[in-house]
């Protein structure tokens, strides 16, 4: 059989679009009954690296980020709630939202990635995030986040206050970034090809159904 097509999702787990553009891909590839022809790798990006540990408010971080008004953030968010719901995953978006710093969930996916658990753990953190307000910050819900994924939470932890490990991370992220990355979801395709954004399904199944041809 062919080499598999290797996918890297370049993501955050705060970020709304990656959960719905993987779920989409994910549709793509269940309804062309790829499973066994693909293999996913989740990639580090912080959509704030300098969010500080308390995190900020959610409705202004947009505004200070992106300029949108609470009236734009609202549809934003109803869309997103819409576009979750049609692919079986619930935003919870409430006004006491906090936006979270991301790195030490990175390095865990990392982790997690050795046990062949990492979309596992993505999963479970982007719905601690999404659907049952919790802040991914903090080494308790990143504990019960092992935990849940069935990985040893001592030995996890214990690597987020490596320096050797941090500065692995950081690298990894500049890797993609010098690589004009500088959005998320971006799915890249066999390191040649790139697809950024939440794509519709039929888009997905082009993609994938051109580049297995091409294999």
């Amino acid at each position: 059989m062919a080499d598999k097509l290797k996918i890297d999702i370049v993501s955050d787990v705060v970020c709304p679009w990656c959960i719905v553009g993987y779920k989409r891909l994910e549709k793509a590839i269940e309804e062309l009954g790829l499973q066994d022809q693909v293999e996913i790798e989740w990639q580090p990006f912080e959509l704030n690296p300098n969010m500080p540990a308390e995190g900020q408010n959610i409705g202004e971080h947009i505004t200070e980020k992106y300029g949108a008004t609470l009236e734009q953030q609202k549809a934003s968010q109803q869309h997103l709630v819409q576009a979750g719901a049609e692919l079986g995953f619930t935003f919870d978006y409430f006004d006491e939202m906090r936006m979270s710093n991301t790195f030490e969930a990175h390095i865990l996916l990392e982790y997690a990635e050795a046990f062949g658990k990492q979309t596992e753990l993505k999963m479970r953190l982007i719905t601690a995030f999404f659907s049952e307000r919790q802040d991914v910050s903090k080494r308790a819900v990143l504990k019960q986040a092992l935990l849940d994924v069935g990985l040893n939470a001592e030995e996890g932890l214990a690597l987020l206050d490596k320096d050797e490990v941090r500065k692995e991370v950081r690298n990894k992220q500049n890797y993609w970034k010098n690589l004009g990355i500088n959005s998320v979801p971006t799915i890249v395709f066999n390191k040649k090809s790139a697809v950024a954004g939440a794509q519709p399904v039929d888009v997905f199944k082009q993609v994938l159904s051109e580049l297995l041809e091409l294999a």
